[in-house]
């Protein structure tokens, strides 16, 4: 549906590596792993002391002021997770295919919303290609940007940054944002490789020629590599489309989350640090997870949430009128989803359904 997808990016192959064509995007959002990793590994957040200074940090609350939607009544918490193509570094511009692209963009966007109680969560991605109205933002210099109508999703990350990002979103649903994570192509990769693969039942055969990605349906153990080329393949499954792909990025969340929640970092204290390292050398938080002692204490909080039974949902979009390779909010389906989140209440099954699927 996009067509700019022209940024480079990696080949991945159960049968032989194929050189790389150019890809964009990251296509799944791993912060929240983050969190769950560390409250499987509970009791060992002392050893990862030493890794505070990897993880990066951006005051929100300071960037956006007050104009803000409430917080919610309850100790229901709402993270929003970013997965960011970031060329920074000599392993992110491999992954991302090298060239002479610059900065960054967020592909993949999920509001993860935990509702009191911690036994469960939701997590709703926003397609990449929404048409949304970008609220006045200002820049990390202090400089103040416009705010405008129609622009694509993706677009308000790499023209204003994550802040306003968080902005949009907050304007967008009413949800009040309690949390940011953001992790980038190398983090992703990493961090897949350092539990070791990642098993996913592959829903049907995918042959994506722009990206080399070649796999049989059926259950497949996948690298770091592969992994990367699974959740950002288009043109391998559905109608080539942003949505197409997000019910893969899904997927592979869950199969990602129960491996991690399934191996025994306690009883392997050099694996879980060499997974810490993986994951927080690419990881930027909002200021309030910004170290590892927060970030241990919020993730022993979720540690009831299994993997299993969180729900994962798109954003309910149709094709814009205007545009049709772009989407727009479907009414009152959006409005329903985001209404029992600001709640902390039952989403309704009609909120769940989207005219347009990308099928």
């Amino acid at each position: 549906m996009s067509n700019d997808e022209t940024t480079p990016g990696p080949r991945a192959s159960r049968r032989a590596a194929k050189p790389r064509k150019r890809r964009r995007g990251l296509k799944i959002t791993l912060g929240v792993l983050l969190v769950l990793l560390l409250a499987t590994g509970g009791t060992l957040y002392w050893l990862y002391s030493q890794l505070d200074g990897n993880i990066k940090g951006v005051d929100i609350n300071k960037a956006l002021g007050e104009d803000r939607p409430e917080k919610l009544p309850t100790s229901g918490q709402n993270l929003l997770v970013l997965g960011s193509d970031s060329r920074a570094g000599a392993e992110n511009r491999e992954l991302g295919g090298g060239g002479s692209v610059g900065g960054a963009r967020s592909d993949t966007a999920m509001v993860v919303h935990i509702p009191e109680g911690r036994s469960k969560a939701v997590a709703v991605s926003i397609p990449r290609d929404t048409l949304v109205t970008r609220p006045e933002c200002v820049k990390d210099d202090g400089s103040t940007v416009a705010g405008k109508e129609r622009v694509m999703f993706n677009s308000v990350y790499a023209q204003v940054g994550p802040a306003c990002v968080v902005k949009t979103v907050e304007k967008m649903s009413g949800v009040r944002v309690d949390h940011y994570l953001e992790i980038n192509f190398a983090g992703f990769k990493d961090l897949v490789d350092a539990i070791g693969g990642v098993t996913v039942d592959v829903p049907q055969d995918i042959d994506d020629k722009a990206s080399g990605l070649s796999l049989t349906a059926g259950p497949q153990k996948l690298n770091g590599t592969e992994s990367l080329a699974y959740v950002r393949t288009r043109h391998g499954i559905g109608d080539g489309s942003d949505l197409g792909r997000i019910g893969l990025q899904q997927q592979f969340l869950m199969a990602l989350l129960s491996e991690v929640k399934s191996q025994d970092l306690l009883g392997s204290p050099t694996n879980s640090y060499k997974i810490a390292k993986s994951a927080t050398q690419s990881l930027t938080t909002d200021s309030g997870l910004a170290s590892l002692t927060s970030l241990a204490e919020f993730a022993r909080s979720m540690n009831g949430v299994d993997p299993a039974s969180m729900e994962t949902i798109m954003l309910p979009v149709a094709y814009d009128k205007i545009d049709p390779n772009r989407v727009i909010a479907s009414e009152p389906q959006s409005g329903q989803l985001w209404k029992a989140i600001r709640e902390d209440g039952t989403i309704p099954e009609e909120a769940k359904k989207s005219p347009a699927t990308g099928g």
